[in-house]
């Protein structure tokens, strides 16, 4: 079995024209094995190992350890501090294993235009998210040979922050030839002394796209991306130290602004040059960006519950109605969220950092309130059949004669739960035999009769649809053409 790396590199040789034998000599294979693997899909890809909870605090225990003859109970004291959840055994074990001997001498390390640029996650505190708050964390990413770097604040360290920022990088600096990384979760999966690194395969992926060589420091060997350690603690001490942080929206182009007119253009103690003016030199030896971007989305399977909410990071986010109770995809940005059906896109949100909120789009209810007010109104019209057997046929003259038929149903039926059925029976077998079709007239015949009025008063009678539209010739007026109002002539 071959890891990831070398299949991506027996694929990118086999699309090169490269033989069996040659890709073989290059990549120190057996013949065999390569030809056993060109063409055939990396099938046994598998989802990245889960680690221990002192993982996220493994380069901080070297860097003390380096700095400090710290007993392993110093070092639990302090990562209890920084908020470690585990025992103390694991603690042990790892400072036994990574406390540096005599400090040895290094070589400063020497970087060609456009050869490196090395990247870390920084953390500073939490920050205030809505209703709750988050651990604010920033990307730097620092070109080796020029010292020009950029920062990105974010709001967690997951996988698509890390290549989003990546991207961001690349369009602000260009693409170096190769990026060095720590032995972050993102990047690399396992790094055993004096073995190879098992790289990310995601991020293996990410690079190939780019076109740049992964780079893992060796276990403890925080001095060879020096130059980005340095640019977190430098964010730390000069960007971050005494500011009063403001809503998380107005740091990164607060950092923009700082990186502008601060840090990029400062005359760096060890080159003796502004990092700016060297990047315009180094800029020649950058790679462009690839103009097709990477799809850099985390993809989760969730299943929408009865509400037709699917829940991430504890808060509710809405799609169609008809998906409730029903597994969807969701595809997380750092800044949005998309829901697919397959391949067809459903449902998209902004993310939210906030917690226990629901986001809601109100077309999403629409075809189910249409549904649930579709199946009221058959229930109203079923009621209102059942009254009497004439219904249908006062039902057909109100479809007729009405513009809103239904309306009147509902209306004769709230007559029916008020009055009873036989009055309002009563009311439309009369209201047809008049051909008057409209809850209002069923509703005087009721209240006419519980009144005791003659049941044809000229009041019913002209309500009948008939005598409303009755025309009558003009009356005449030809005995008083002469004005004199009297046969025979006189006063």
């Amino acid at each position: 079995m071959i890891d990831y790396a070398t299949w991506c590199a027996i694929r990118d040789g086999a699309e090169n024209h490269l033989s069996a034998d040659q890709l073989a000599g290059a990549l120190n294979l057996d013949v065999k094995t390569v030809r056993r693997w060109i063409g055939r899909p990396y099938a046994q890809r598998q989802a990245a190992k889960r680690g221990s909870k002192l993982d996220p605090f493994k380069g901080r225990i070297v860097r003390w350890l380096e700095t400090y003859p710290l007993t392993a109970q110093q070092v639990f004291q302090r990562l209890a501090d920084e908020g470690y959840g585990g025992g103390i055994s694991i603690v042990k074990d790892y400072v036994r294993i990574i406390r540096p001997r005599p400090r040895e001498a290094f070589l400063t390390l020497a970087f060609a235009p456009g050869e490196v640029a090395q990247v870390d996650w920084g953390e500073f505190g939490s920050i205030a998210v809505g209703d709750t708050r988050r651990r604010l964390s920033f990307f730097v990413m620092v070109l080796a040979w020029s010292r020009m770097r950029y920062v990105e604040f974010t709001l967690s360290q997951t996988m698509e922050q890390f290549l989003a920022a990546h991207v961001h990088a690349f369009h602000a600096l260009g693409v170096p030839r190769k990026v060095m990384v720590d032995n972050l979760r993102c990047a690399v999966l396992r790094h055993p002394r004096g073995e190879r690194a098992e790289f990310n395969p995601r991020y293996l992926d990410f690079a190939r796209h780019y076109g740049f060589e992964i780079v893992a420091c060796a276990v403890a060997k925080g001095n060879a991306k020096g130059r980005v350690e340095r640019g977190v603690g430098y964010v730390k001490g000069n960007f971050l130290r005494g500011l009063a942080l403001p809503d998380f929206a107005a740091l990164n182009p607060a950092i923009k602004v700082w990186l502008e007119s601060v840090a990029n253009i400062r005359l760096h103690r060890e080159t003796q040059r502004r990092p700016v003016d060297l990047w315009q030199e180094e800029r020649a030896h950058l790679q462009p960006v690839n103009p097709r971007p990477f799809d850099v989305g985390r993809v989760l399977t969730l299943r929408a519950n009865r509400q037709f909410r699917v829940s991430f990071e504890s808060n509710r986010y809405s799609l169609p109605a008809r998906f409730a109770g029903r597994p969807v995809t969701v595809k997380v940005y750092p800044d949005r969220l998309c829901v697919y059906d397959g391949e067809t896109l459903i449902a998209r949100h902004g993310r939210s950092f906030d917690r226990h909120r629901d986001l809601e789009d109100p077309d999403h209810a629409k075809a189910l309130v249409a549904q649930r007010r579709h199946a009221r109104d058959a229930h109203v019209l079923k009621r209102f059949l059942t009254l009497s057997p004439l219904a249908a046929k006062y039902h057909a003259g109100l479809t007729e004669r009405r513009g809103n038929a239904l309306a009147h149903v509902r209306k004769i039926v709230a007559l029916a739960e008020i009055h009873g059925d036989a009055p309002v029976v009563r009311a439309i077998t009369d209201a047809l035999a008049f051909e008057a079709f409209s809850s209002e007239y069923v509703a005087h015949l009721i209240e006419a009769r519980e009144r005791k009025l003659p049941e044809a008063s000229p009041l019913v009678l002209m309500r009948r649809q008939d005598v409303l539209d009755l025309e009558l010739p003009p009356a005449d007026l030809s005995a008083y053409a002469n004005g004199t109002g009297d046969d025979d002539g006189h006063d």
